[in-house]
């Protein structure tokens, strides 16, 4: 699992995170969210306001806990140690197991650095207009967004199927994406991203046109295939998966020899700045 480091500030308080590039997600360090909403900066005091906290927890049969990881982060004393992180969701779950005047600013700094947005859990429309208006700023055509958004709902009915017929972890939807998309591009999904010179940023989003075309064509041929087939659990669902993706593969293929010109493409949306200080950093 390939982790980028970084660090974030909640008013005082400097909150460990890091990236995971593989399944896309940032994990927080849970004793640095505690410190900053019992406001104690203290490390020792928050350690052990969450080890009991968690040994509570668990008593009540909460999944917070069990939904935590141990990553090595850098500690105060500057070495790398091991400690639990979780995710966004985890964490706005935890915040609510804490009595702190400091749980609803902590939910809107989450918002508001990008790693979750609450109101879009009760109003999916928020998250679709966000979306688009995103985009709109950042320059692309209305073409692009329209695409964009249809591979989007593409997207969301192949996972609404495997989260029906077994596919609980994460870790495997990420693996069965990899498949489809290795299998459609020749390349996987950290491939494609480094080709495009993206880091955290997401690969859909600054695909081309053709590219969104073709993971949607791969993702839906994987759906329609899964459910005629009715496949079931991990390793029943990688079968249509691979199936799916040489579907489109094959159609980018025989695209490909009528054009003379490749549909994968190393082009992104990054400013002229940032693809430069990207590329210059590997």
């Amino acid at each position: 699992m390939k982790i980028e480091n970084s660090l974030a500030v909640f008013e005082t308080f400097k909150i460990r995170r890091h990236y995971d590039e593989e399944k896309e997600k940032w994990y927080f360090s849970v004793v640095d969210i505690i410190a900053a909403l019992i406001e104690q900066p203290d490390f020792q005091t928050a350690r052990k306001y969450w080890n009991k906290l968690s040994e509570r927890l668990k008593a009540e049969g909460s999944e917070v806990v069990t939904n935590c990881h141990r990553l090595k982060m850098i500690a105060q004393d500057g070495k790398m140690r091991e400690t639990d992180v979780a995710d966004v969701e985890t964490i706005l779950r935890l915040v609510q197991s804490v009595p702190s005047k400091k749980a609803e600013p902590i939910k809107l700094w989450l918002a508001k650095v990008g790693y979750e947005r609450i109101e879009e859990m009760n109003d999916p429309e928020k998250a679709l207009n966000r979306s688009r208006e995103y985009w709109q700023k950042h320059g692309r055509s209305e073409k692009w967004i329209q695409q964009r958004m249809l591979s989007q709902e593409t997207r969301n009915k192949l996972t609404d199927y495997w989260s029906e017929h077994g596919i609980k972890k994460e870790d495997e939807f990420a693996i069965l994406t990899n498949i489809i998309h290795k299998e459609w591009s020749d390349l996987t999904v950290k491939e494609h991203k480094k080709l495009k010179g993206l880091k955290t940023q997401n690969l859909r989003d600054h695909m081309s046109e053709a590219e969104l075309i073709f993971t949607a064509l791969a993702e839906l041929s994987t759906r329609q295939i899964a459910e005629t087939e009715n496949t079931e659990g991990f390793e029943e669902n990688k079968i249509p998966a691979k199936k799916g993706g040489k579907i489109a593969k094959d159609a980018r293929k025989a695209l490909e020899q009528k054009t003379g010109k490749s549909v994968i493409t190393g082009e992104n949306f990054l400013p002229p700045k940032e693809t430069y200080k990207t590329i210059n950093k590997k």
